[in-house]
């Protein structure tokens, strides 16, 4: 089975929720900022808990912030 990917939105709908920055974020979705980096730059899979909070923060569904590329 081929390697996946997962892209994510998170850094564009930041800027569109008032220009959000990583910590308020994080501070949301219950992470820390440093996952969020790691997760803006692709270097990081969240969980699903993880990835429904994010999605939540945004009001928006997890399909809209996270693309599974195959």
């Amino acid at each position: 089975m081929p390697k996946a990917e997962i892209r994510n939105q998170i850094r564009k709908l930041r800027f569109e929720h008032g220009e959000m920055t990583q910590q308020e974020l994080a501070e949301r979705a219950g992470c820390s900022r440093q996952t969020i980096v790691l997760l803006e730059q692709g270097r990081y899979v969240p969980s699903l808990v993880l990835a429904m909070r994010i999605a939540k923060t945004f009001g928006a569904l997890v399909e809209d912030v996270f693309t599974l590329d195959e």
